[in-house]
């Protein structure tokens, strides 16, 4: 019987394994508490930010806020996506969630077309527009055929929330607060009207 390893980096990237391994996290009781894009006030945090810091030089205490502690049963494309009980990837081996019927690719495209299954479509820039709601998704490589690193999620505020890979979630004041060596830059926005279940 040959083993299998399936590591997951700080930052939430799979490192591929031969074998088809199938999990579902046990999330049953765990509490939805801290689990509130752009938490405010009394229920932030002042926990030690866990995240390398040269992987995201330009984040720092005073662009940004933590408002949830570190998990690993999601990540940024789930929470950009209103989501935080299952990881989102479009990994060879179907270990990540991928909307059904959009194909398995890291892709700019392959990711547009998954948030496109949520309302998503593609907008100008990661301007302010009431009443909707954005996501920046960000890439490395090359202009016009970046690998998606990284998704963001506007708040109403004009914030930005983003889930760290496997570290905690935050509110950060500009997109660009997590551009660097890990996310690389914003590559492409998405909007959608902003109703009750995304607020």
């Amino acid at each position: 019987m040959q083993k299998v390893t399936i590591q997951i980096s700080g930052f939430g990237r799979f490192m591929l394994s031969p074998k088809k391994i199938r999990s579902e996290p046990n999330t049953a009781g765990i509490s939805r508490k801290w689990h509130v894009r752009g938490l405010s006030g009394e229920n932030e945090t002042d926990m030690a930010r866990s995240w390398p810091q040269d992987a995201l030089p330009t984040l720092t205490e005073s662009n940004s806020r933590i408002t949830s502690p570190s998990a690993n049963r999601y990540n940024c494309l789930a929470w950009a996506a209103g989501e935080d009980t299952r990881w989102w990837w479009p990994d060879p081996f179907e270990i990540g969630y991928w909307p059904p019927g959009i194909k398995r690719s890291e892709t700019k495209e392959a990711f547009v077309r998954a948030y496109r299954t949520l309302g998503f479509h593609h907008c100008d820039d990661g301007a302010l527009e009431p009443g909707n709601e954005k996501i920046a998704l960000f890439g490395k490589g090359p202009h016009g055929s970046e690998r998606p690193t990284h998704a963001a999620c506007q708040l109403e505020s004009g914030e930005w929330t983003s889930k760290l890979g496997t570290f905690e979630d935050i509110v950060h004041s500009r997109v660009e607060d997590v551009a660097g060596p890990e996310y690389g830059r914003a590559v492409c926005y998405l909007s959608r009207p902003r109703g009750p279940q995304t607020a």
